[in-house]
């Protein structure tokens, strides 16, 4: 194994350790009622319980004798509640009246029960809690296979999340990383499986399964962090599609170099984009809309298909952008394409669920700027 050291590692390894995280997967569950509230409610129960049983006491204090005074008042009432409830007994204050034995009998013994029920019953759920979690744990470790993992639960992260899951992609096949817990808290009310660490160190991602996950979208805060996630990463799994986003440009090729089979530039595509919407608020609008996965115009990769074979690109009922063939990406126009083969692969854009989404020509443009 081997380490590569860039400007601000350690610093970025010291925060980790300082907020000790634990890399413990954390697996979206339905919404439940507050661990305080339910221990609340059953503290409640039980003070409900010992209050039914003094009251019953003390009204039937005739039958019953206390050694020390030969009476019994509610204070002695409440006492004996709680070692009987308790099953401490130490026989101090009996029932003596057939009348106070049978109530012994038929109210306080299942009353006793109750309120034992109540107090193993809250320890016995923490225990099954535990338990099930485990299970679930390593059930979704055996049946997790060729899933994404997103490095970062940002601006980022969240939107390619959502651009994955528009074309199909289930929750259930979501593995987020990110070393702020409460990014992971967020990641996990949302459906997803969340890990909370430091995504440079193997440990973490090995908990994340990356071995197994057929994509990895890295969408870190810094540059330098996204190189080493890569390289982390590409160690781990050599067939994975590694997708990177960086800040500066010049730092795309050293993403490239540590294994990311892409790199988006996040600061150049923002700027081009806006550049682009000032000279024509037009064309910024339909590029706005085929970068936002499943509503308006959306571009899509498939195969071609049989009936397309032989055809020229602009002969397809589809409008198509690009041709792939093997490891080249031509132009609809390239005569290098000529005709199309069955094992060609295009790009073409397409319309999402017409009718239910909002398409780039039924929204109003901008005003233009005055000449």
């Amino acid at each position: 194994m081997f380490h590569v050291k860039l400007p601000g590692h350690d610093a970025i390894a010291r925060q980790a350790d300082e907020h000790l995280v634990t890399h413990k997967v954390k697996l979206p569950r339905k919404v439940v009622e507050h661990p305080f509230r339910q221990v609340a409610k059953r503290v409640l129960m039980a003070l409900l319980v010992l209050a039914a049983t003094a009251l019953i006491v003390y009204a039937d204090r005739a039958g019953y004798n206390d050694n020390s005074d030969k009476s019994v008042d509610f204070l002695d009432a409440w006492y004996y509640a709680t070692v009987t409830l308790s099953t401490t007994g130490y026989g101090d204050i009996t029932p003596v009246s057939d009348g106070a034995r049978l109530t012994n009998i038929f109210v306080i013994t299942p009353l006793r029960v109750l309120f034992l029920i109540i107090l193993v019953g809250t320890t016995l759920e923490v225990l099954t809690e535990r338990t099930r979690e485990e299970w679930r744990l390593n059930r979704w470790r055996s049946t997790l296979r060729d899933h994404t993992v997103v490095i970062g639960f940002g601006t980022k992260g969240r939107s390619a999340i959502q651009t994955v899951c528009a074309t199909g992609l289930k929750k259930e096949q979501v593995v987020v990383v990110d070393p702020s817990a409460k990014a992971i808290e967020a990641a996990t009310a949302d459906g997803y499986a969340g890990i909370a660490g430091d995504a440079t160190r193997s440990e973490v991602l090995k908990r994340a399964e990356v071995h197994k996950a057929r994509k990895i979208i890295i969408a870190t805060q810094r540059d330098d962090t996204a190189v080493l996630v890569t390289l982390t990463a590409r160690q781990l799994n050599r067939g994975a599609k590694i997708v990177a986003a960086v800040r500066e440009e010049e730092n795309a090729p050293l993403l490239k170099q540590s294994g990311a089979d892409a790199v988006i530039t996040s600061a150049s595509a923002a700027g081009r984009l806006l550049g682009l919407s000032v000279l024509s608020p037009a064309a910024g609008m339909v590029m706005e809309d085929l970068i936002q996965q499943g509503s308006g115009l959306d571009i899509v990769e498939r195969p071609v298909i049989k009936a397309e074979v032989g055809r020229k690109p602009r002969e397809t009922d589809d409008l198509v952008v690009s041709v792939l063939r093997g490891h080249r990406v031509l132009g609809y126009d390239d005569p290098a394409v000529g005709t199309l083969e069955l094992t060609d692969r295009l790009i073409t854009i397409v319309r999402a669920t017409p009718g239910t989404q909002v398409a780039p020509d039924a929204r109003p443009l901008p005003p233009m700027p005055s000449q």
